[in-house]
């Protein structure tokens, strides 16, 4: 096919993945007293009856097998100017927190302040697939801004979508 190359290598994939635009998502529960929490940019709505929604976890993160066993997960859907919140939670050292203002619900689920949308989820399944876990979770709660502006991942930085 005209254009069409075949894939190589990971950086070529990569680099290819991040042609599209997507939304980034805080996955964060209390654990031992403490927030946990990561950072995905493959989170995704599923379905509206059942309420679903899904992301996509590396087999390498440290932090999804302490996540997995907890009651309840908070999924905040980071908005413009929390580019620093999602760097530190996508780090894999240091207080991953530090900074960041959040609050948890009364079963363990954990929310960033100022986001644009949060989720309060329980895990219904989970697809081991190539190197990453596809998790669908069941919605049993939300809050949404939909005036405020989502941070933007795209070409492996952060964006702002512009008015029309």
């Amino acid at each position: 096919m005209r254009g069409i190359e075949p894939v190589m290598a990971t950086a070529q994939l990569r680099r290819a993945f991040g042609c599209f635009p997507s939304g980034v998502a805080a996955v964060c529960a209390s654990y031992e007293g403490e927030p946990l929490g990561l950072a995905a940019s493959s989170f995704t709505s599923v379905s509206m009856d059942p309420p679903l929604v899904s992301l996509c976890v590396q087999h390498t993160s440290a932090t999804w097998p302490k996540l997995r066993k907890q009651p309840r997960l908070g999924l905040s859907a980071l908005a413009e100017g929390q580019d620093e919140i999602c760097t530190r939670l996508a780090g894999r050292a240091g207080d991953r927190f530090a900074g960041t203002n959040w609050f948890a619900s009364e079963d363990g689920a954990v929310f960033v302040d100022g986001a644009t949308l949060w989720l309060d989820c329980t895990i219904r399944e989970e697809v081991s697939c190539g190197d990453h876990d596809i998790v669908l979770m069941q919605i049993h709660g939300l809050s949404a801004t939909p005036d405020m502006s989502p941070l933007v991942f795209h070409g492996s930085r952060f964006r702002r979508l512009a008015s029309v």
